[in-house]
């Protein structure tokens, strides 16, 4: 029998048990996650955690799936491309859990609605599109503001670098050294230098293939992956109180491809002298590309 009379949370989630208490696994039904975008990692995020159990989410997204997207987007298949992202993922995910509670933001987060967006919110994951630096720094200028904290995963390479902003301590933009008035090149290639101090995927990425200007860079379901797993063990060791989040200036970058895992501590963050001269070096292949282009 198919439907929601044949669902049934404790049978569904039993496997859980074992890595997670019965009393927890009661505690995550009742958890609310917040997750901004539903594109790459963000639609990835929301089915590793509806599986990990989570019963309440608030998700943003105001893009549609296109034809680039089928080689990383978990909502992508050619069946869905030009439906909104948000409504094809909350499918998915109800097709996975259909008592799950679900707000939808099918136009984005924006000035108008990031206090709703956040609201009973325990925690926040970032899947906003790399190039949206403006909607990313609201997620987390109003994060702080309400008390959360957000974790970020970025898919870089065949891998992912993570770091995670709470209410307390170092802020996104005093990490990524970003200030009012900064034009949005200047905030990208920060925020490039500022995910990933590791650099662990660069001595195999192909730079000709990025382009700031045409907003676009390579991509893959691997670091996807990643991403979602990763994410989701941070978000699930927050609500259950395994343990305290790696809050920045710390970070971590895994790579698969090179079989290499880095953590560290960058103090000062983008203000780091080393991280001066990544981004001195990063500008001039960017002037030196646009010239040739």
């Amino acid at each position: 029998m198919a439907g929601t009379e044949a669902f049934q949370y404790e049978t569904a989630f039993s496997s859980n048990l074992g890595l997670l208490s019965p009393e927890e696994q009661s505690r995550l039904r009742q958890a609310t996650v917040a997750l901004a975008g539903m594109g790459g990692v963000g639609g990835a995020h929301l089915l590793t955690l509806t599986r990990l159990g989570v019963g309440r989410f608030t998700i943003a997204d105001g893009d549609a799936f296109e034809l680039s997207n089928l080689n990383r987007q978990t909502g992508a298949t050619l069946a869905t491309l030009g439906r909104p992202k948000v409504e094809v993922m909350a499918e998915m995910a109800r097709a996975i859990n259909p008592e799950l509670a679900i707000r939808t933001f099918p136009h984005g987060i924006d000035d108008g609605n990031i206090r709703d967006f956040l609201s009973g919110a325990d925690i926040v994951v970032d899947g906003i599109d790399f190039f949206e630096m403006a909607t990313r720094r609201l997620l987390f200028r109003q994060a702080r503001a309400q008390g959360l904290s957000v974790v970020t995963c970025g898919p870089l390479g065949f891998g992912v670098a993570s770091l995670a902003f709470g209410p307390n301590g170092m802020s996104f933009d005093e990490f990524m050294a970003l200030d009012e008035g900064m034009d949005e090149t200047e905030q990208l290639l920060r925020f490039a230098v500022g995910l990933a101090p590791a650099g662990l995927h660069l001595p195999y990425l192909d730079r000709t293939r990025i382009s700031v200007t045409k907003r676009r860079g390579p991509s893959s379901a691997i670091a996807i992956d990643l991403c979602a797993a990763v994410a989701a063990t941070e978000v699930l060791c927050f609500l259950l109180k395994r343990r305290a989040l790696p809050y920045a200036p710390r970070y971590a970058h895994f790579d698969p491809y090179r079989q290499r895992y880095c953590t560290g501590t960058l103090w000062l963050g983008n203000r780091h002298p080393l991280q001066r001269v990544k981004r001195w070096v990063l500008k001039r292949r960017l002037r030196q590309q646009l010239a040739t282009s």
